[in-house]
């Protein structure tokens, strides 16, 4: 069988997994739903309220955001050619949380925008920190490596300690606000808001799937990628972009929830290839599946309370990031 073929057996497994998964979450929760009784329940009964206004658009925002985070993670090692590259190590989650910290205390934010203040500023910081990483990652030799993580560490830092200046600063609805936010979930969701993650996401995954031939050859290095055609400056700047416009909205919403980018791009490469052609697609899936079933742990495992969603992929993310890099040790 050919790798093709293998590549789209798979690719339709990955989707007949997360159909199957989306269905059992969006019917499991403190209530527990079954469409049995939905097909037999009338539209206004509250069974199909909460199903409808709560449920439905809580899975597709988990659909949204996990597809987000992982396809931006796997641009990131794409393009810095380190398996380590993720959104939240090298800080760029932080940049976003922090200015979104800052258009929500700052009195000069227009506050008729709503969301989209916070997506404007969750933007503008995701890129101000990917191109500074871009710069440092080119500067230097074969230190790359360190060099990234000590400046997520440094990053993750420097905006950490704003965001405790900005809550220090804060009301007590404020510091909660923002503790609760900074550990990520998914249960402020509406139409409204889903509709305008919709628009930007969906646009932005599927340009970023258009340049998996070019981040493909960029895995050969920018000289060669340059004789085959390839205009590399401005290659990188676009899905630059297109992964700060990823991790930007991601996060205006949801807040910071860490190591989907890291996680899934790992496994989508184990199961189909380094191929960006199949490897994008596929860890849009598994991030899609992920993160439905860390929020659906989320809101089950102390119903009727919820967990923050972040904590979750944490708990998932944090040891197999240990593990990624005890090997990068073993392999040196």
């Amino acid at each position: 069988m050919k790798k093709t073929d293998t590549a789209r057996y798979k690719l339709g497994a990955f989707l007949t997994l997360l159909i199957l998964i989306s269905i059992g979450s969006a019917n499991l929760g403190a209530l527990t739903l079954s469409f049995y009784n939905l097909w037999h329940a009338p539209l206004e009964d509250m069974a199909w309220q909460i199903w409808l206004n709560i449920r439905l658009p809580r899975v597709l925002l988990a659909i949204l955001i996990g597809s987000a985070l992982a396809v931006s993670g796997t641009v990131m090692q794409g393009l810095f050619r380190n398996p380590l590259a993720e959104p939240g190590l090298l800080g760029i989650s932080s940049g976003a949380a922090f200015l979104v910290a800052l258009a929500t205390m700052m009195p000069f934010t227009l506050p008729f925008l709503g969301i989209c203040s916070h997506l404007i500023a969750a933007f503008i910081g995701s890129l101000l920190i990917s191109f500074m990483i871009l710069f440092l990652s080119r500067s230097g030799e074969r230190c790359n490596l360190s060099r990234l993580l000590l400046a997520g560490i440094a990053i993750n830092t420097l905006c950490g300690s704003g965001i405790g200046l900005l809550s220090y600063l804060s009301t007590d609805q404020q510091l909660r606000h923002f503790s609760l936010w900074m550990m990520g979930a998914l249960n402020q969701i509406e139409w409204r808001t889903l509709f305008i993650a919709t628009t930007l996401i969906l646009p932005a995954i599927a340009i970023t799937l258009f340049q998996a031939n070019k981040l493909n050859l960029l895995q050969l290095g920018d000289e060669e990628a340059h004789y085959l055609g390839v205009d590399v400056a401005r290659t990188k700047r676009k899905l630059l972009l297109l992964s700060a416009l990823l991790v930007g909205v991601s996060v205006s919403i949801t807040g910071v929830i860490g190591f989907i980018g890291l996680v899934v791009p790992h496994l989508a490469r184990i199961h189909l290839s380094s191929d960006h052609r199949w490897l994008l697609p596929g860890a849009a899936l598994g991030g899609a599946c992920l993160l439905i079933t860390a929020d659906t742990l989320a809101r089950t495992i102390v119903a009727p309370a919820e967990m923050p969603v972040g904590l979750i992929t944490s708990l998932i993310g944090a040891p197999y990031f240990f593990w990624l890099i005890l090997k990068q040790a073993r392999c040196s």
